[in-house]
């Protein structure tokens, strides 16, 4: 038995009010159950109770037993003298006031259905498994599942808007540099996401600005603040990236000390950082103030031709400085194009619209339901389960119902959850 789910009980009324009594046969009836407090304190504010027929306004106290009050240090605490009503799943002893009045004590689990106990026992009590759920997440509609699925994505939203506010507070909100090392980011995937991020913090955005009519210089900048231009190579390409850095270095007292070094191991050579950051060079050479450009598109195809870039023509035959292979166009994929969409257009475009006071245009949230999910191994066990992700915002959310509710047990704040422990109730 956990304390929430005595919260879930008392907040959504999952008990029978009629009869209600204390442990001390005095009647009770409930006006206002109370406002639920998530911080320290009393477990619910501003509550009215009738106890007794006398009319009682304060705070309601929420224990798994009534000694629990002793072991959580109440009786010391000024905060829980105005608690009026100690609301317990089994009382073991009485609770006084300073006053030496006993608090009136309601047991709860006299008034709870014992449907509603063998619910909350599959979910909680059950043997480990993948999610609480999973051997009834199936039988949860359609309904309940797509609409809880669409305020999780909003949810994860919020979540990434908060990282994005704090790069904004870092770029002196500069949106442009915001933009960039974001994109940064996710050009680096997850092997290389904080190597590239640490790069792109590793220079002043004016820097970029000040190399972008010239490829050959950009292309050093971020070869050379990755450290990825230290070798002994004789290669013209090479070398005269060398030469370049080297210049950037003396104009503008470049400092890469903390700049993550960039992996190779595991990838496919596609994904390697030489190819990744060749093409995030060209997408700034093609393109001056991509943010404005950005911010205005709303359908996918002109995102994907914004982004239709590819790595520089050395790269035609080559994956690294120094090995020769063969040739072929290092171009940005669709399905690459759509995971920049999804986690670096989309919640920019969001915290942008959050940042002005207004809301995102639905018109760039139909660009991400027209994505297919995405494949992974979160997605694909809940779709075992049930086929419930069809499009980039589904797999999305799941993703944030695996991580925030699943993994930390919250059932009791989850639509689904809610919907298994009231089966039949």
């Amino acid at each position: 038995m956990q304390e929430d789910f005595l919260h879930y009980i008392w907040k959504h009324n999952k008990f029978n009010h009629r009869n209600l009594k204390t442990v001390k046969e005095k009647s009770v009836q409930i006006v206002l159950n109370g406002q639920h407090n998530l911080n320290a304190g009393p477990d619910f504010f501003n509550a009215q109770i009738h106890i007794d027929g006398q009319l009682w306004a304060g705070n309601v106290e929420i224990h798994i037993k009534s000694s629990d009050w002793f072991l959580h240090n109440h009786e010391k605490d000024k905060i829980y003298d105005n608690v009026i009503l100690h609301v317990v799943w089994e009382h073991d002893c009485d609770i006084f006031r300073k006053d030496n009045s006993v608090i009136p004590t309601l047991q709860l689990k006299d008034y709870v259905s014992p449907l509603a106990l063998q619910n909350y026992k599959k979910l909680f009590l059950a043997k480990k498994s993948w999610i609480n759920c999973e051997n009834n997440f199936a039988s949860v509609d359609d309904f309940t599942i797509n609409n809880w699925l669409e305020r999780l994505y909003f949810e994860r939203l919020e979540r990434k808007s908060v990282d994005i506010f704090k790069l904004l507070e870092a770029s002196k909100n500069n949106w442009e540099a915001v933009l960039f090392k974001m994109l940064a980011k996710n050009f680096g995937l997850k092997v290389n996401g904080e190597a590239f991020l640490s790069l792109a913090n590793s220079f002043d955005f004016s820097v970029l600005l000040k190399s972008q009519s010239h490829l050959n210089i950009l292309e050093a900048l971020l070869f050379g603040q990755s450290g990825l231009l230290k070798e002994d190579i004789e290669e013209t390409y090479y070398q005269q990236l060398q030469t370049d850095y080297k210049f950037l270095n003396q104009k503008f007292s470049l400092n890469n000390a903390n700049v993550i070094a960039p992996l190779f191991f595991r990838l496919r050579p596609n994904n390697f950082p030489t190819i990744r950051l060749s093409q995030l060079a060209n997408l700034y050479y093609q393109h001056k103030n991509l943010f404005s450009k950005l911010i205005d598109i709303k359908s996918e195809e002109a995102i994907t031709t914004l982004f239709s870039v590819e790595a520089s023509g050395f790269w035609k035959s080559h994956y690294t400085f120094g090995k020769t292979s063969k040739t072929s166009v290092k171009k940005l994929s669709k399905s690459f194009i759509h995971l920049l969409i999804i986690n670096t257009i989309i919640p920019i475009t969001f915290s942008y619209a959050k940042y002005k006071g207004e809301l995102i245009e639905d018109d760039i949230l139909s660009v991400l339901r027209g994505i297919s999910s995405e494949k992974n191994n979160i997605v694909e066990k809940f779709n075992t389960l049930k086929q419930v992700s069809k499009n980039a915002i589904q797999s999305q959310a799941l993703l944030q119902l695996k991580a925030e509710y699943c993994n930390k047990n919250r059932c009791l704040q989850c639509a689904v959850g809610n919907k298994l422990l009231n089966q039949s109730i």
